[in-house]
């Protein structure tokens, strides 16, 4: 019999072990194990098979440096609007900064609705928009285990949520190219034990 927090498959294992570090170490990641992590990712499964994701590989130069700031100068704003002290606004915008400008590797993860289904009233075309990021989130959930199992971490960032025609201006990106979210990869610089509430909390049997 299975003692509290062990598994007979090991899959459990790896979703157990994978975490979301903000610090890396600043060994290289190579493009052949970013290709690799990629091709996981692809294989998730999507709404009707429609595969609406889209990738954008960052690399550490110009363009990174322009998105940080420009990233950074909306939240700036956004925090001002909210009446935040100065102080704290500068350093909000620091740490969003310095976690975008220094990952080993940074991916984007956009969708396109170009290939989803069309209807014509709102309540389903909001349901069919929601499939699309559903489908987004799954393929960069299998980028992140597939990069834990590589001996990678890997952190989702939502930031470009708020800001996705500064992002889409930023990197030239085609106008149906929706941000969803930034995740930096690298090895981590440090260990971390994760934590969740107990399944009981959050699960209802009929």
């Amino acid at each position: 019999m299975e003692k509290p927090g062990e598994t007979k498959y090991p899959v459990h294992e790896l979703l157990r072990r994978r975490w979301s570090p903000v610090a890396f170490s600043d060994r290289r990641v190579d493009p052949e194990t970013i290709g690799s992590l990629l091709e996981a990712a692809r294989w998730a499964p999507s709404a009707h098979n429609r595969q609406p994701w889209r990738f954008v590989i960052i690399g550490a130069g110009a363009n990174r440096e322009r998105l940080a700031a420009a990233m950074g100068a909306r939240l700036r704003s956004d925090l001002r609007a909210d009446g935040l002290p100065p102080a704290q606004i500068e350093a909000d915008c620091e740490r969003s900064r310095q976690r975008i400008v220094s990952a080993p590797a940074l991916v984007l993860l956009c969708l396109t609705m170009g290939e989803m289904d069309v209807y014509p009233d709102e309540k389903r075309s909001q349901a069919e928009y929601l499939m699309a990021v559903q489908s987004v989130a799954m393929a960069g959930q299998n980028l992140m285990l597939a990069a834990h199992e590589a001996g990678l971490a890997s952190c989702w960032l939502c930031a470009p949520l708020f800001c996705p025609e500064t992002v889409r201006a930023c990197l030239d990106l085609p106008v149906e190219w929706q941000a969803q979210g930034l995740i930096t990869m690298g090895y981590a610089a440090g260990e971390r034990v994760k934590t969740r509430r107990p399944l009981a909390e959050s699960t209802l049997w009929r």
